[in-house]
């Protein structure tokens, strides 16, 4: 196998020649088709996430196909499609785990952080942990899917019955999130970094009603607002953008530190909450209202090779909607 590796803070990664892995019991090996890049994997070459074990190959967008299955796996076969989300393992006995969230499991693994993941030309997986996609799109159509729509989902599920709904970052996520929000009969307002007129344009040919610069105020205030950039000084933004009650939910797994502001921002019942990871039943319950709302992705494939390029271009805001590596064999 081939893989892009992480052996050191900051990268650059380094194509490798590896031997096939062998899964264990209870695991898969799956070929790699198609692996998103997500803005995840930015954190964690740059060290901004806790306990990162080098070497390590980043990606957890994975769509593949089993090539292998581990003793006692009954669940999957041969030549399946799969994919293999953020959330690769979890202990089962913490009380999270025993009261049904997983994602906040005391002993987890994250797939392209703590054990490797997708940039590569095979990956092993916790066969519990990996999704059956059945034959429709295209594999680099459906790749974000397996994070940014999930995570999404969470926190479009955690704005609550929101029919003004903001949207801070307009990538991934929030180009998935727009399109089931419109189905669900919501308005989007679509806030990007200043002059970003593609991601706006983007936005507004998805069903946005508004899409302007997160430092402009909607005409009226939202019933709530999503932060997918992971940028602390939004949040007094937003809280100052929605509606007294309102929430503004932070979804992503890392942010940079929130600035001092005013209480009255937070006053009026005001919430602020954050998402954290994801569990199954949340990619599951996504993956068939993606298929119901006919889900479309926005994607740009890359060859596998060309990660660190890719990984350079994400963290300069230089990619619309996503980008998808392949590998060249």
């Amino acid at each position: 196998m081939r893989a892009m590796v992480l052996r050191r803070e900051g990268g650059p990664l380094q194509l490798e020649d590896r031997a096939d892995p062998t899964p264990a019991p209870g695991e898969i090996r799956v070929r790699v088709n198609a692996c998103g890049v997500c803005r995840t994997d930015l954190h964690v070459l740059d060290n901004e996430l806790p306990n990162i074990r080098y070497p390590i190959v980043l990606g957890h967008e994975i769509v593949g196909r089993v090539d292998l299955i581990g003793p006692g796996v009954t669940t999957h076969r041969l030549g399946e499609r799969v994919g293999v989300p953020w959330l690769g393992h979890t202990c089962g006995v913490c009380r999270f785990c025993r009261d049904g969230m997983e994602n906040l499991c005391d002993r987890p693994l994250f797939t392209g952080y703590t054990r490797d993941g997708g940039f590569a030309t095979h990956t092993i997986a916790d066969a519990r942990y990996a999704f059956p996609l059945g034959e429709g799109d295209n594999d680099v159509a459906i790749a974000p899917l397996l994070c940014a729509g999930p995570i999404g989902w969470r926190s479009l599920v955690m704005a609550g019955k929101a029919d003004r709904l903001g949207i801070y970052g307009f990538g991934a996520a929030g180009h998935i999130v727009t399109q089931v929000a419109r189905w669900q009969g919501r308005q989007i307002y679509a806030f990007t970094r200043k002059g970003d007129e593609a991601a706006q344009n983007l936005a507004l040919e998805l069903g946005a009603t508004w899409a302007g610069a997160s430092g402009e105020l909607p005409d009226e205030p939202l019933d709530a607002a999503i932060i997918y950039a992971p940028a602390g000084e939004l949040v007094p933004l937003a809280l100052r953008a929605v509606r007294k009650g309102g929430r503004v939910v932070c979804a992503g797994i890392h942010m940079s530190d929130l600035p001092s502001f005013p209480y009255r921002l937070l006053w009026g019942e005001r919430q602020l909450v954050s998402v954290a990871n994801l569990t199954r039943h949340d990619g599951l319950d996504f993956l068939k209202v993606a298929f119901q709302a006919r889900v479309r992705t926005h994607t740009t494939p890359y060859p596998l090779v060309e990660a660190n390029e890719v990984l350079a271009k994400l963290k300069r805001g230089e990619i619309l909607g996503a980008a998808v590596l392949v590998p060249d064999e």
